[in-house]
C-alpha cells in the first residue's frame, strides 16, 4: 500500500519560513473536524526550522532544517495516546481533536518535541500532514506550494519503494537511535548533523604571500588516512562530514616540490584552521 512520506533537502532551504507560514494560515482559526482543532495565533511552530552554524569567519556556512511532526510508523505517541492519537492505513498520524482533549502528557511523550500544548484548547496539536487535503485530492502541502525552491516534497509511495530511495539518495531521518522509523526524510542532513575541518594554505613568494592552489592536503586519525583533497584556486580546503566530538586529528599539507607541514588539532564543533604558511 502506498504511505505518505516528506522529503527536505537541507541544502534547498532558505529560511525564508513561508512552510511555517503558510501551515499557520491554513490552521490559524480553522477547525477542521476530525483532522485537528484551530491553531494559535502565537506559540506554536508546527513547522518550525532550525539553524546551525558552522566554522568561523571566513570560512563559515549555516544549515536550516524544517522539523515538524515526523509522522513515525512507530510513534510514542500513539503508543500512549489510547484511542486518542491513530495511525492511518496511509502512514499519517492524527491526534484526535475531540478524544485527545486534556492529554498533556502526549506532549512530552514525543521524543522529538513536535507535539504542542493549546492552553486555551487543553489539547495537544501536531501537524497533520495537511491530511484535510490530502483527503480531498491535493497532491501536495501548504508547505511544498509554498516553498519558492523546493525544499520540501511530499511523495506517496509503498514502503519498499521509499526505503529503495532513501538507500539511493541518501536520505536520512532525524535521530535513528530513537528507533521511532519516522516517514520525513532528509537530504543532505550531514550539513546540520556534521563538521567539518577547513583552512587555507599561503605562501611566501619574494616579498609577498600568495595563496597556494593545487596544495595536497591530508587528513589522518589514529594513523589511518581519512581524506584527501588539495586546495582549491584561493588556498582553501575542507574535509566534510565528520562527526562532531571526534577528537584528535592531524592535517598534513605538501606543496611547492615537497615543502610539508603538519597541524594538530581537535575537533568538538566545526573549525577553520585559518592560515597555514609554507
Amino acid at each position: 500500500m502506498k504511505k505518505w512520506n516528506m522529503i527536505i533537502d537541507v541544502a534547498e532551504c532558505t529560511n525564508c519560513n513561508l512552510c511555517t507560514l503558510a501551515t499557520m494560515d491554513e490552521y490559524v482559526g480553522n477547525d477542521w473536524p476530525g483532522y485537528s482543532a484551530p491553531m494559535p495565533r502565537h506559540g506554536h511552530r508546527w513547522i518550525n526550522i532550525l539553524q546551525k552554524e558552522r566554522g568561523r569567519a571566513p570560512m563559515i556556512d549555516v544549515a536550516y532544517v524544517p522539523t515538524m511532526c515526523n509522522h513515525c510508523d512507530d510513534a510514542p505517541c500513539v503508543a500512549k495516546g489510547g484511542g486518542a492519537v491513530r495511525k492511518r492505513d496511509d502512514g499519517i498520524v492524527l491526534i484526535d481533536p475531540v478524544k485527545a482533549k486534556g492529554r498533556q502528557d502526549l506532549v512530552d511523550v514525543c521524543p522529538y518535541g513536535h507535539i504542542w500544548w493549546n492552553e486555551k484548547l487543553k489539547l495537544p496539536q501536531a501537524w497533520p500532514f495537511d491530511a484535510h487535503l490530502l483527503d480531498q485530492g491535493w497532491s501536495q502541502t501548504r508547505g511544498q506550494l509554498s516553498c519558492p525552491t523546493g525544499a520540501m516534497r511530499a511523495i506517496k509511495v509503498d514502503d519498499d519503494e521509499m526505503q529503495r530511495m532513501a538507500r539511493a539518495q541518501k536520505l536520512e531521518v532525524m535521530k535513528p537511535e530513537l528507533s521511532a522509523r519516522p516517514r520525513v526524510y532528509y537530504r543532505n542532513l550531514w550539513r546540520y548533523s556534521k563538521c567539518f575541518i577547513g583552512g587555507t594554505i599561503s605562501a611566501n613568494t619574494g616579498d609577498t604571500v600568495d595563496c597556494v592552489e593545487g596544495a595536497k592536503v591530508r587528513l589522518t586519525k589514529d594513523n589511518h588516512i581519512i581524506a584527501e583533497t588539495v586546495s582549491d584556486n584561493y588556498g582553501d580546503f575542507k574535509f566534510d562530514g565528520l562527526d562532531e566530538n571526534s577528537g584528535l586529528y592531524f592535517v598534513e599539507v605538501s606543496a611547492n616540490g615537497g615543502t610539508k607541514k603538519v597541524i594538530e588539532t581537535k575537533l568538538g564543533a566545526s573549525i577553520n584552521i585559518g592560515e597555514i604558511r609554507l
